[in-house]
């Protein structure tokens, strides 16, 4: 039987791996800490890198372990992690060829139908091995853990006893999404670089760079929270085009527009639109999420849709609304996803979804 071809974990469909991404956008001052480590003979042996999912983690880590793998003679004081495509390190990392570098993620699951839900320590143990064979050659070698967020527990102690007894050379990068969930030990064992979300200015550049092209990388920036790789899904899903349907189905409460509610609803449950599905319940999260927020601190956010802010401004006008909003957030698009798991119709679940939010501004509108 052939085996399964599986994809990459680590990658945002639809947008090059961060090791094939040659520029990191917007985070300079994580790139200068740690060029300023190395400089200084402070080079920590393990790095947690932190922040937004999809802001540039991956690549920050790609980029230091190409400067390390080729600069590791130290005859110079090197001013930037730049390293030239053609250089010998940058076409062997891109082929994932490179000797000295190994990467942790998610492997197959037990029967190789699929990627394990987690990364297991059998993975991890992959790593201790590679280390043990590639001390023979000396010199510096790296790893990147993407994510650690994944390590499954036996994984999790297998990377802490790394961290606390370092073989000789090896420099771990840890890319984190929710630094919180990991083990305390673990955070207290590696230097932060903590990345934000990317300014509009950045968000297009690093666009351009994924191949895709924006006139106005605004409102992908409003609703990926600065985030490339939401971005880049957002685009592949017509995300800004369900986020404008759902704004203008959202200007007629709380009188429903009840055929634009079912348009958005049958959008979510066509025959393959598992996807679409969790697009549209994270989108209504997030405008929810906004609506919650203007009301408690008086401030509109920038519009990521045409009329967003007059319809905000509208249906969340005070603290005592923006309350209301956020608690329906916080259950409402939870119980979808939970009605979905149990295979109940998802046009149904997000009608339910259109009806209580139609119902909450009736109640709003009324008191």
């Amino acid at each position: 039987m052939a085996e399964t071809e599986l994809p990459e974990p680590d990658r945002v469909e639809g947008a090059p791996h961060p090791r094939e991404t040659p520029v990191l956008f917007g985070h300079a001052s994580a790139e200068a800490a740690f060029l300023q480590a190395f400089n200084a003979g402070r080079l920590h042996h393990g790095w947690l890198i932190t922040g937004p999912r999809g802001v540039g983690k991956a690549t920050l880590a790609w980029k230091i372990a190409r400067f390390l793998l080729a600069h590791e003679d130290g005859m110079f004081t090197p001013d930037t992690l730049d390293v030239a495509p053609d250089h010998p390190v940058a076409r062997r990392t891109v082929a994932l060829s490179e000797p000295r570098l190994f990467l942790l993620r998610r492997g197959a699951n037990a029967t190789g139908s699929n990627l394990s839900a987690d990364i297991r320590v059998d993975e991890v143990r992959k790593m201790k091995t590679f280390f043990t064979l590639s001390a023979a050659d000396g010199g510096r070698r790296v790893a990147i853990v993407d994510a650690a967020d994944e390590l499954a527990p036996a994984g999790a102690n297998a990377i802490l006893k790394l961290l606390e007894e370092p073989p000789e050379g090896v420099t771990l990068m840890l890319i984190s999404h929710q630094p919180s969930r990991l083990l305390p030990t673990i955070r207290s064992r590696c230097r932060e670089l903590r990345l934000t979300a990317l300014e509009p200015s950045d968000m297009r550049d690093a666009l351009v760079q994924a191949g895709a092209v924006v006139d106005d990388p605004a409102p992908l920036a409003e609703l990926g929270g600065g985030s490339v790789g939401e971005a880049v899904r957002l685009l592949n899903l017509d995300g800004l085009a369900l986020y404008q349907q759902m704004v203008d189905m959202m200007r007629t409460l709380p009188r429903l527009d009840r055929p634009r509610a079912l348009a958005l609803a049958d959008a979510g449950a066509a025959r393959g639109a598992d996807t679409r599905f969790d697009m549209i319940v994270g989108l209504i999260d997030l405008m929810l999420a906004r609506m919650a927020r203007a009301g408690t601190l008086g401030y509109l956010p920038p519009d990521a849709a045409k009329g967003e802010g007059d319809m905000i401004e509208r249906l969340s006008p005070s603290p005592r609304a923006g309350l209301v909003w956020a608690e329906l957030q916080q259950t409402l698009g939870q119980r979808a996803r939970r009605g979905k798991a149990v295979n109940l119709d998802p046009a149904a679940l997000l009608m339910d979804m259109f009806l209580k939010i139609d119902e909450t501004a009736a109640t709003l509108a009324r008191t």
